[in-house]
């Protein structure tokens, strides 16, 4: 496709609000937007352990309008040892340039100030699929590892879970001090399962662990 067709087909595109949902949780999770126009428009950019490829289809197949290619293998080499990826990037576009300006900072991600409004259950559950896991076969509490966020934005929301949806949860640091787990108290761990399990993908269920069949 050429250049001008390529900027008349991305006037036609305008995101769904189930695309707006996964575009959440995604970016709460492992998606990074970038730009090279100063923020005039975003690219966004998914990318999970080869093991994950179903998810990945799952979500290109969602952003399907937004890309001009299909999911690829990639490797990349690792403490001696080759390690394999899939990905996609979308097109750079306008329409990502809302969900740049919240959840980028000075080149930082960060949590935005209006999660109360987009953290859907559909979001939450993308958010858990690429983050989330249990704690350990010995336990049914539920963690995501968010450790790539600071404790002030994670406080936000702790507060919107337990407002919006009357689900508790707590910060726990890392063993290795590199930041915050969101730990799902286990008071209320079965809400937060009732909320998000008809959205977990088959492939994905088993970051539930023993709590749902």
């Amino acid at each position: 496709m050429r250049s001008n067709q390529i900027e008349n087909y991305k006037k036609t595109l305008k995101l769904s609000e189930i695309q707006r949902q996964i575009l959440v949780g995604t970016l709460l999770g492992d998606g990074c937007l970038g730009t090279q126009n100063k923020g005039r428009t975003y690219r966004l950019k998914v990318e999970h352990s080869i093991v994950q490829k179903d998810y990945v289809e799952w979500k290109y197949k969602v952003l399907a309008k937004f890309t001009l290619s299909k999911p690829q293998i990639h490797k990349h080499l690792s403490y001696g040892l080759i390690r394999k990826t899939y990905c996609f990037s979308t097109l750079s576009h306008g329409s990502l340039r809302f969900y740049g300006q919240q959840f980028y900072r000075y080149g930082k991600k960060v949590i935005p100030r209006l999660i109360g409004k987009m953290l859907t259950p559909l979001a939450l559950a993308v958010w858990f699929m690429d983050d989330g896991s249990i704690k350990s076969n010995k336990h049914r509490a539920l963690v995501i590892h968010s450790q790539s966020f600071n404790k002030q934005d994670l406080g936000r929301v702790i507060k919107v879970l337990e407002k919006k949806y009357g689900i508790k949860s707590t910060l726990r640091k890392r063993n290795d001090g590199s930041g915050y787990i969101l730990y799902f108290l286990s008071e209320t761990v079965d809400k937060f399962i009732d909320l998000v399990a008809k959205y977990i993908l088959p492939s994905m269920k088993y970051k539930l662990g023993n709590n749902i069949a």
